[in-house]
């Protein structure tokens, strides 16, 4: 027989609820408090080292604010961060894993830089537009290529997309190193590409040592203009519907393929046009470059999924990774700390948001007990083997009995 012991099921000690909605100001808090406790395990790595953490995030704030120059280079390093980050915001936001930075971003640099070559100076100043377009336009119809098979094949676009990067790698150093001679300068020595009409390059402003060019303009206009996309026009409202469920979206109406190639040539073209800026302005010398991307598009992915996809958050998180980045180099001259240090504490940073992400949704639930319930489950436990060993002999004694009846 069963007893009520073993009819009720025992609840876990330890079990995982989803958490009723949390304000955005206590979110807000709880991210900070999690970048705040990933800097302070930063430091305990650093004292570790045998430094000073506190005077090693002074020469990080001074690396990227302590002089007109190491500001210039920070602002040369968040921009294209900035830019790439909301391109890809755009795809995560309709859940599409656009992993494909790098490859969109030096595709769109490698279209600029053909119509640049193509057209030198023959439209003036009008040039620059039609160059920065052009690489929008690239950086988009390549991305396109892995949305085309989602739709149409339903391939996995995570794996699509990366793959995507090392071909685009691969396609400059083919141009580079063995491909036709219309990119190569014809400086000796090793090959380079050419650089740019100077009537190509973006306009600066200037202040003594400080300078900036107008790439800052176009990120703080495509910030605004993201901004409003997404929150209030009807593409942005098709993009969550989709991103939150596609049956929905089917069933009310939506021509969900149509959006995905929209969507993504988009988000595409967003991280093409920083490609195109890198060429253009200062940063790169006005010259395409195996590197030119810097592993931007890496951390475009990070800085997206940290800020949750809002571009105001994006503009955020882009400037402290810049900070990072640029102040760890900087460091790590002044106090020979291995630049492997920025790297480190940009992944204990996603990390212990990721952690703070999780409670943020769920709940840890742990089961009270208290000495009367110990008691009646000791009581239980007792009774049901008292129960066991009544039926077992009561089944040995009737074993017995037809034995002997069949003798």
């Amino acid at each position: 027989m069963k007893t009520n012991s073993q009819s009720v099921k025992k609840e876990p000690r330890i079990r995982i609820a989803k958490r009723v909605e949390m304000s955005s100001k206590y979110k807000i808090l709880l991210t900070a408090f999690s970048v705040l406790a990933a800097l302070i395990i930063s430091g305990i790595l650093i004292l570790f080292l045998g430094k000073n953490p506190f005077e090693f995030f002074l020469q990080v704030i001074v690396g990227s604010f302590g002089s007109a120059i190491n500001l210039k280079l920070l602002i040369r390093i968040f921009v294209p961060i900035l830019i790439t980050s909301l391109g890809l915001s755009i795809a995560f936001k309709m859940r599409f894993w656009n992993i494909g930075g790098e490859g969109q971003f030096i595709i769109g640099a490698l279209v600029a830089m053909t119509f640049a070559l193509l057209i030198g100076d023959s439209l003036g100043r009008f040039g620059v537009f039609v160059v920065i377009v052009t690489g929008a336009v690239g950086g988009g119809l390549f991305a396109l290529i892995p949305a085309l098979f989602k739709v149409k094949f339903n391939t996995n676009e995570t794996l699509f997309t990366l793959m995507l990067n090392y071909i685009a790698l691969y396609l400059v150093q083919y141009f580079l190193y063995g491909g036709p001679k219309f990119y190569i300068s014809d400086r000796p020595g090793i090959p380079t590409f050419k650089v740019i009409d100077e009537m190509l390059f973006l306009s600066d402003f200037k202040s003594g040592l400080f300078s900036v060019d107008t790439s800052i303009i176009v990120a703080a206009i495509l910030i605004v203009f993201i901004f409003v996309y997404l929150k209030y026009t009807k593409h942005g409202y098709e993009i969550s519907v989709v991103g939150d469920s596609v049956n929905t979206a089917v069933y009310s109406g939506m021509n969900v393929k149509l959006i995905t190639l929209r969507t993504i040539f988009f988000s595409g073209a967003i991280v093409g046009l920083a490609g195109a800026l890198q060429l253009t302005g200062s940063a790169a010398g006005h010259t395409l470059s195996v590197n030119i991307t810097g592993g931007v598009g890496w951390t475009a992915i990070i800085v997206a999924w940290l800020a949750k996809l809002n571009p105001l958050g994006i503009s955020i998180v882009s400037l402290l990774m810049s900070v990072l980045e640029k102040g760890c180099g900087y460091a790590r001259t002044k106090m020979g700390i291995s630049d492997a240090v920025s790297d480190i504490i940009q992944g204990l940073i996603l990390f212990t948001v990721l952690a703070c992400d999780f409670f943020i949704n769920y709940k840890v639930i742990l089961k009270k007990t208290d000495k009367k319930n110990m008691l009646f489950d000791s009581a239980s436990a007792k009774n049901e083997l008292t129960s066991n060993k009544d039926e077992s002999e009561g089944s040995n004694d009737l074993k017995l009995c037809e034995g002997g009846e069949n003798k």
